[in-house]
């Protein structure tokens, strides 16, 4: 459901869903079915604005929205995500949402479910332009969770389509040292991106023509997946229920190039804890080769320890010269050194906190 109120599943306490339309379907089902069929995880995107709905403002929205939120987590199968929107309309009544009581609801439902963006697990990156900090912390300070603190950084106005390309410098730090120890709690908190294919978040005939190009999302993808965050890639359908083919093409295409940073590794090593004694690693190769990526990651079950590290490439007379000077790893880094010329790798940890435990290095031509 989104800010217009309308249902995509049958819902008993609405009629502004699909049972009143011509579908007469469960379009949630369909995909969740399909989702799990293919392996895939599945989420729900529920809006608490309801520009429709006449109990929105009230009391008796709350629990309208959390007997939505019951059906949706539980004839779905195993629900990954809920993704609560912050956006709300200037003109919307005043409202406080029972955010504790969509939370509650959620973890005794669905307790392996992330809750996003509005919610305790996942943390929005700050902007809809698919862009991340170039040091974006996992452990961040507990303030950071607060809802209507989101809510008012959010999308304003549903038209707001400029809104999607901008990105607020004012956080720029939200996890080094100097800002943790201004926060008595700190938690860990990853960030999302999220971002559309297209101009807006809904299909739009007019809007082909600004279908992301598979070079534009693949250097999204650098720096969402590949820094630290999660991606959330918006794919609006048509009409008809499919994925116009401009954006097929491009996604295609991206899903080949994501494929091919790893397609040809050079070395892959899993590592573990690091001390002082072994900070500095090389990793000799028996000829030249050209590096295109170094994929690093840390064991994140053992929290984001890494602040500065650095690579080094080894030259053919068997020096040194550093490429690439890095500040956090966090569940993946990856960084693109466009295929130069090495016959090693040195990667340095210059900043940790305790032991960095690195899950895997990749290095790959």
């Amino acid at each position: 459901k989104h800010h217009d109120g309308f249902c995509l599943w049958p819902s008993e306490y609405t009629s502004f869903c699909v049972k009143n339309s011509s579908y007469k379907g469960d379009i949630v089902k369909e995909v969740s079915d399909e989702c799990h069929n293919q392996g895939m995880d599945f989420g729900v995107y529920l809006s608490p604005w309801d520009m429709h709905d006449e109990r929105y403002g009230t009391d008796a929205y709350n629990d309208y929205f959390c007997n939505q939120l019951t059906e949706l987590l539980t004839n779905y199968g195993e629900i990954f995500e809920v993704w609560f929107d912050g956006a709300k309309g200037s003109n919307a009544k005043k409202f406080e949402y029972d955010w504790q009581r969509y939370y509650d609801l959620i973890r005794k439902l669905q307790p392996k479910a992330n809750i996003a963006i509005c919610g305790p697990d996942i943390r929005w990156v700050g902007n809809e332009g698919g862009k991340s900090r170039k040091s974006e912390y996992s452990v961040v300070p507990c303030a950071l969770r607060e809802a209507d603190r989101i809510m008012a950084l959010s999308q304003q106005d549903e038209n707001q389509a400029s809104s999607l390309q901008k990105y607020n410098q004012m956080d720029e730090d939200l996890g080094s040292r100097k800002i943790l120890e201004k926060n008595a709690y700190i938690c860990w908190f990853p960030a999302e991106v999220d971002v559309s294919i297209r101009k807006g978040w809904f299909f739009h005939e007019k809007d082909n023509r600004n279908s992301k190009s598979a070079k534009k999302l693949f250097k999204i993808y650098l720096n969402s997946v590949g820094n630290n965050c999660t991606l959330l890639l918006n794919i609006p359908p048509t009409p008809q229920g499919e994925i116009h083919k401009k954006d097929a093409k491009n996604l295609k295409k991206l899903g080949s190039m994501i494929k091919n940073i790893t397609a040809n590794p050079i070395v892959y090593n899993e590592l573990g804890e690091l001390t002082k004694d072994n900070g500095v690693l090389d990793f000799d190769f028996n000829d030249t080769r050209k590096v295109k990526y170094v994929v690093l990651q840390e064991d994140i079950a053992k929290s984001q320890r890494v602040e500065l590290f650095d690579l080094y490439i080894k030259k053919a007379n068997g020096k040194y010269k550093r490429v690439y000077k890095g500040t956090v790893i966090g569940s993946k880094k990856i960084i693109n050194l466009k295929g130069k010329k090495a016959n090693g790798i040195r990667f340095v940890i210059r900043q940790s906190r305790s032991n960095p435990v690195i899950k895997s290095i990749g290095i790959y031509e």
